[in-house]
């Protein structure tokens, strides 16, 4: 009896141990397996930046860098310089992008003439000012190359006052163009603060360091200074447009008071020349090459741009797929 059970256990401890050894060799397996798919999913994943990165390449190489020029073929061409977006510091349509560009058409031997093609709705009063002070100092140094500006939906504010500089501002019937004015935006949170129970602890070292803090009552004198600065401005805006327009502008009192009109309107006020696009205005030229001076991302900064952007984001999906938190 005791040889039967001896030999049981001795059977039960072999099979433990093969159980054993079986749970090994599937666990190494499953591991095994499991560094193989890792290895080819960082394979799959540098390939697939690598192709990412040699097509972006390749595209940027294709369009370059720099100031525009593909189209100049080497005769009189119409130079082009666009301003789209905010007139801002820092933006595309900041001024310094558009100097740069308007100074590179005006230079450019073959420059027939130049094209301001503006899409915008205004911005900083200083950067429109910029642009403008430039293109007048340009029309004086270079007499023989006519500046045009070309207005596609809208020229307002600041992109107004850029416009006013141009010999000539052609326009679309629906275009907007004008809100001849300044603004300044601020909102008032004193009485939502009294009524959740928040006071407000403030201190400054100057009697109006905290001019028109919405959070706190409106002080009228303040206020008065504010309106007197914006006048300021607002006539620095006016002169800019008079100088560059001229006779042409009508007599209508409602011409500086901020309103936008179509194009069709601002025609029969004489805030605009005639209806035209970028096109027509080569054609009367007769420089019908157009050629873009609009300056653009040199092709580290665009690639770098676009790796940490889009194909960041492809390849977030690529590895973790579509995981929100949402």
């Amino acid at each position: 009896m005791d040889d039967l059970e001896t030999g049981a256990n001795r059977s039960q401890t072999v099979s433990d141990a093969d159980n054993s050894r079986i749970v090994d060799r599937l666990v190494f397996a499953a591991l095994k397996e499991q560094t193989r798919a890792r290895r080819w999913r960082i394979f799959y994943m540098l390939f697939f930046m690598g192709y990412i990165s040699f097509i972006t390449i390749m595209f940027m190489i294709g369009k370059g860098g720099g100031f525009g020029g593909a189209d100049d073929d080497g005769g009189k061409h119409t130079a082009v310089v666009k301003m789209s977006g905010v007139i801002a510091s820092g933006e595309k349509a900041g001024a310094e992008n558009i100097i740069a560009g308007l100074q590179a058409a005006f230079e450019h031997e073959n420059t027939a003439g130049v094209v301001l093609e503006i899409n915008s709705p205004g911005g900083s009063p200083v950067q429109s000012a910029y642009i403008f002070d430039e293109i007048m100092r340009l029309k004086k140094e270079n007499e023989a190359i006519p500046v045009y500006a070309v207005v596609t939906d809208i020229a307002a504010s600041g992109g107004y006052f850029v416009a006013a500089a141009a010999d000539k501002i052609y326009v679309n019937q629906s275009s907007l163009v004008g809100s001849i004015g300044v603004r300044m935006d601020s909102f008032g949170f004193v009485e939502l603060m009294k009524k959740i129970g928040v006071e407000r602890r403030l201190l400054v070292a100057g009697e109006n360091k905290a001019l028109f803090d919405p959070f706190l009552p409106e002080q009228e004198k303040q206020k008065a200074h504010l309106q007197i600065m914006l006048n300021e401005v607002h006539q620095h805006f006016i002169a800019a447009v008079k100088l560059g327009r001229g006779d042409r502008l009508s007599k209508d009192e409602d011409l500086f008071n901020g309103l936008i009109w179509s194009g069709e309107k601002a025609l029969s006020l004489g805030l605009v020349d005639a209806y035209g696009t970028t096109r027509s205005v080569s054609q009367e030229l007769d420089a019908e090459t157009i050629v873009d001076f609009t300056p653009k991302q040199e092709l580290l900064d665009r690639f770098a741009s676009f790796i940490g952007s889009s194909a960041g984001e492809q390849i977030s999906q690529y590895l973790f797929g579509n995981y929100s938190m949402n």
